[in-house]
């Protein structure tokens, strides 16, 4: 679990606001999310901008492809992402694009679970070459008082070779049993985004990381 990595999610703000929260915790995130309502506001300048920024992290584009991936991924890697999201319920055909993009552009695809409930659908990506997933429970979902837990995993259970990350209303008390479920891939939004101080916020999660890891 050494490479367990906090994913920064930047949703709802402008690019001011993304580049300040950066800055803040940089030290203690490894992937910058920029959200899609965030690149639906600026389009591709904010991935650019963010990856001059901080060249030295990873970028996630959540550009939430469900149709036209080759031109899509294209986008979103030639701007500087490095990996970017495709939803799980798209095309196989669409998900095939995306793919060999980020195979010759050397990025990844992160595939959004968000709405499937098949564990058939899941080995069916898998076996397109998928190996990133993001467990994702969406914002209005969380407003109905659902949460990320590790029960999630259901969905992955048995592939091979993957990575796994999860989405929704992740904080400090829900970290601990996600990374025992052996979850690699911490994203987290409004816990740093919307807290008072984010890099105290992010220096716990990092620092729970980081105890489970020595156990």
């Amino acid at each position: 679990m050494s490479n367990v990595k906090i994913q920064l999610a930047l949703d709802r703000m402008t690019i001011e606001d993304c580049i300040t929260l950066v800055e803040q915790t940089k030290d203690y995130i490894h992937w910058i999310e920029i959200g899609t309502g965030v690149i639906k506001e600026y389009g591709m300048t904010v991935v650019r901008k963010m990856r001059e920024h901080f060249p030295e992290k990873a970028i996630v584009a959540d550009m939430k492809t469900c149709d036209a991936g080759r031109h899509e991924s294209l986008q979103a890697f030639n701007s500087g992402a490095n990996i970017t999201t495709v939803m799980g319920f798209s095309s196989n055909a669409t998900i095939k694009q995306c793919l060999e993009i980020a195979a010759e552009k050397s990025g990844e695809v992160m595939i959004d679970l968000l709405g499937i409930e098949s564990a058939e659908r899941v080995r069916e990506i898998h076996s397109l070459g998928a190996r990133l997933f993001c467990l994702h429970v969406g914002k209005d979902m969380q407003q109905d008082g659902q949460l990320a837990t590790s029960t999630l995993l259901q969905l992955v259970e048995g592939l091979d070779d993957i990575q796994i990350a999860v989405a929704g209303g992740v904080n400090d008390e829900i970290t601990p049993s996600l990374l025992k479920a052996g979850v690699e891939v911490i994203i987290v939004g409004s816990f740093i985004t919307g807290s008072i101080n984010p890099e105290t916020s992010a220096i716990l999660l990092s620092n729970i990381i980081d105890e489970y890891n020595q156990e």
